[in-house]
């Protein structure tokens, strides 16, 4: 089980610095929840996850079923053991991949809605490649096309095996072009659901009950209320918010509020850099987001002022760290042309340190977040 205390309340705004305490450790709140979507944060060690500050990462239920297979992992020791990872780890439940190998694949979306998106999903439509029904989804593996089912009972025995320390309940995640008949229908889905994920859930393990609702205020308030009343150990929000960070921030405001504030609550998917001031602010503790790792990868690194672009040419000419104002062994050690060289010949190595100095940024940003909560000034 997990244990949550709440240590310090801004007055300024809804933020809180707490202790959240995991059978494998304790980890200072806010934080960013780093993604190893496959027991991996990606280029990464375990070690070197840990030393860009990294103490709590995410998983995923659908992913690890697929390969390894839950069976492998449960047989190394579980995750912690089969990762080598020593602090505290949650699993998504496989909620996401409704929609993203779902309607999201079918019609090129993200979870962020753009502006301008149409409402053009009724209720009762069904995407390509999966079959959502009031029991679970059929999917058809990405990886060879065989047909699996996942529902509340299969996703919590799945992440009984994995092992985590905070495991979800099995939700579904509906596309930003649902228009409030699908939103509706699927929200009664996800809250039925979750009553099952609590009554099949046999470990000690901490299970965090999903909040949905989409971009409707009532349905998200509808929502937080009564996953608040079922008796879960923490809160996820899940979800898409609308087509701009303002509504997204008025809408964790009202969800936030309805929950118990004693418990933790975990935003899905969310946290770009712009963001964290946003969602924390909101009252949100820990949050996950591919940004660090996904743009690390692709030679973008986040500094100071902005974004820097490393594929560009003129950089192999800057002798200067990425960020002088960063402690990150990377920053320490590599020179913007260096790694501007590793980035342009394709070398893996280019990938693994700039995703590194990206966590470390995020995590420094978060470090000082935290300060100016106990200072009262955030």
């Amino acid at each position: 089980m997990i244990d949550f205390r709440v240590l310090k309340e801004s007055p300024k705004s809804r933020a809180r610095l707490g202790i959240l305490k995991t059978p494998h450790g304790e980890i200072e709140t806010p934080a960013l929840v780093g993604v190893a979507t496959q027991a991996t944060v990606k280029t990464l060690t375990s070690e070197e996850a840990r030393e860009a500050k990294l103490r709590l990462l995410i998983c995923n239920t659908y992913h690890l079923h697929l390969r390894p297979g839950e069976k492998i992992v449960k047989a190394n020791g579980g995750l912690h053991k089969f990762m080598n990872w020593h602090s505290g780890l949650m699993t998504d439940s496989g909620g996401f991949q409704v929609f993203s190998l779902g309607f999201g694949r079918d019609f090129g979306l993200s979870k962020v809605s753009k502006s301008g998106l149409k409402e053009t999903l009724e209720e009762g439509s069904q995407p390509k490649s999966l079959k959502i029904t009031d029991d679970g989804v059929f999917f058809k593996s990405h990886l060879d096309g065989r047909e699996m089912f996942l529902g509340p009972k299969e996703s919590i025995k799945i992440q009984e095996d994995l092992g985590a320390d905070i495991i979800l309940a099995f939700d579904e995640c509906p596309p930003p072009i649902a228009n409030r008949e699908y939103v509706l229908k699927s929200l009664e889905r996800t809250h039925r659901w979750a009553k099952e994920c609590l009554r099949v859930k046999k470990s000690k393990q901490a299970l965090y009950g999903i909040v949905q609702g989409s971009r409707f205020k009532d349905l998200r308030k509808e929502s937080a209320r009564f996953i608040d009343s079922l008796g879960f150990d923490g809160y996820a929000i899940g979800g898409e918010f609308g087509s701009d960070k303002s509504s997204m921030v008025k809408m964790l405001e009202t969800v936030n509020a309805e929950l118990d504030s004693s418990k933790p609550r975990h935003l899905l998917g969310i946290g770009y850099l712009e963001d964290i001031p946003k969602i924390v602010k909101s009252g949100v503790d820990t949050f996950d987001c591919t940004a660090p790792t996904h743009y690390g990868r692709r030679g973008i690194t986040f500094v100071s002022s902005g974004k820097l672009d490393l594929n560009k040419a003129i950089f192999l000419k800057d002798r200067k760290p990425i960020d002088r104002n960063c402690g990150c062994p990377v920053c320490g050690n590599y020179s913007r042309s260096y790694l501007s060289h590793l980035i342009r010949a394709k070398e893996i190595s280019g990938l693994k340190l700039l995703t590194v100095h990206n966590l470390f940024f995020f995590n420094t940003l978060i470090e000082n977040i935290r300060k100016e909560i106990k200072k009262g000034k955030f």
